[in-house]
């Protein structure tokens, strides 16, 4: 899994079922407008040689805890973004799974490509997608649920064995629904009965109020698919899915977008004056953006930098992008003084 106002990442602070957002983005939590990527979409995709799966898999979220709001009346609590660690459900096969990985305790180096593949297709037939990621595992996209049930049997491939895993994210959509008439209905009663429509997972969005946590209308859904349905049927009522977008992807050791703690090469900054070297919990100094370097909070959503991030998350979800090509797109529609967006656009 856009919604505004949630930044999703591992092993941090949340209620049970619940995200909590801050009271100033629940009017916001429709989606951003993505433009049409349309002519330029193709060209950029081909200025990156490395797999978008691959980049997919090996991006895992930053761990730790973000800071909360500097606003004393509203406080942003972040919710698991790692699918795979979400519910038990996640852990196991389903059945519309359609992307895959193939794992060997020895190497895949060893085989001849050629032998690999038609052991592939005689097993399963064609496949509509098979390459090597920079793990030296096998990426595998299946082309229908026959060809999926085939592949979970297989525990040996010429003469090593193999352990067939569905991608951690690839598999799974998150989406939005607000409504109001379950908004006394508990996250587990939601899920339990729309597990026939593939949800594994339901969080409720809540707001922190004079230190007071409300529950809103608003829901994220996990389903159990890659392609993510445009409604889903809540008893009798008929519940509108609008994308879920997380607020975009922060370090939580050098403050700058893009990525994570865990693979940053960065130094300690503070999020409160931008400075290298220590914490912000005692930090009094004035506050400055170390991303744009505005005199406001790291937190701010007018800034511009964020709004730009947050732009490129919106790319990156709905196209299913990695970061930099996501990235690319955006920098080519977005104006730069000197600069026509033709004379951008003939570069790619």
């Amino acid at each position: 899994m856009e919604l505004e106002g949630i930044r999703v990442s591992q092993n941090m602070e949340t209620n049970k079922g619940n995200s909590v957002l801050p009271l100033m983005e629940t009017n916001k939590i429709f989606p951003l407008a993505v433009p049409s990527t349309g002519a330029i979409l193709l060209p950029v995709l081909k200025n990156f040689s490395s797999f978008w799966a691959d980049r997919v898999e090996s991006s895992a979220p930053s761990s730790g805890t973000d800071k909360p709001s500097s606003s004393p009346a509203v406080e942003q609590v972040i919710a698991s973004n790692t699918i795979d660690n979400e519910s038990n459900a996640q852990q196991e096969f389903s059945d519309s799974a359609r992307f895959f990985i193939l794992k060997t305790p020895s190497t895949f180096s060893s085989i001849s490509p050629f032998l690999i593949e038609k052991a592939i297709t005689s097993s399963i037939g064609q496949v509509k997608t098979i390459c090597k990621m920079r793990s030296g595992d096998l990426f595998l996209e299946v082309t229908s649920a026959k060809q999926s049930a085939a592949l979970k049997t297989l525990r040996k491939m010429t003469h090593i064995d193999i352990t067939v895993v569905p991608h951690r994210s690839l598999n799974y959509s998150r989406g939005v629904i607000s409504a109001a008439d379950l908004l006394n209905v508990s996250t587990e009663e939601i899920k339990e009965n729309t597990l026939d429509q593939k949800v594994c997972d339901v969080r409720r969005i809540t707001i922190r109020r004079d230190g007071q946590i409300l529950n809103t209308k608003h829901l994220i859904l996990t389903f159990s698919m890659p392609e993510l349905p445009q409604s889903v049927k809540a008893a009798y009522l008929h519940c509108f899915i609008r994308p879920y977008i997380p607020n975009p992807l922060r370090c939580f050791q050098c403050q700058i977008f893009g990525h994570s703690k865990t693979v940053c090469r960065g130094q300690p900054t503070c999020s409160r004056c931008a400075e290298v070297g220590h914490d912000s919990a005692d930090c009094k100094a004035k506050e400055r953006c170390v991303n744009s370097k505005g005199d406001h909070s790291l937190f701010s959503r007018s800034c511009p930098t964020w709004i730009l991030e947050k732009e490129i998350t919106a790319v990156k979800i709905k196209n299913k992008l990695s970061y930099p090509e996501a990235r690319h797109i955006v920098s080519l529609r977005t104006p730069v003084s000197g600069k026509s967006y033709a004379s951008a656009a003939n570069k790619t």
